[in-house]
């Protein structure tokens, strides 16, 4: 029940996140459970190649790299994903780590 509910929680948040901050684009709240799905495919498909390749990176930027990171899977799924836009890499970096924070309180919250 626990999976469901944070399940349904991000979709509704990703869909408020896209009609107030700029840059994100959503054409309805299908189109963000669609876009929640896949973002968990490409953070658990796609998001550890790039933390590999980017090792040398995130050690030298302590970590900041992680965050070019998240936003260049927001970007694929933009790519991905024809209800979803995003106008460019700092409206996608902007778009996740606003959605990761919001995330990691729904996960305090309901965990």
């Amino acid at each position: 029940m626990g999976f469901i509910l944070k399940f349904l929680l991000t979709a509704i948040i990703t869909y408020v996140l896209a009609r107030f901050l700029p840059g994100a684009h959503l054409a309805g709240f299908s189109d963000a459970i669609l876009l929640v799905l896949v973002l968990a495919v490409l953070n658990a498909v796609v998001k550890p190649i790039l933390k590999i390749l980017g090792f040398p990176i995130t050690i030298i930027t302590l970590g900041l790299f992680l965050l070019v990171i998240n936003a260049v899977i927001v970007l694929l799924a933009d790519w991905i994903l024809p209800g979803f836009k995003v106008d460019g890499f700092l409206s996608a970096l902007l778009f996740s780590v606003v959605l990761s924070l919001v995330t990691a309180v729904i996960d305090m919250v309901i965990d």
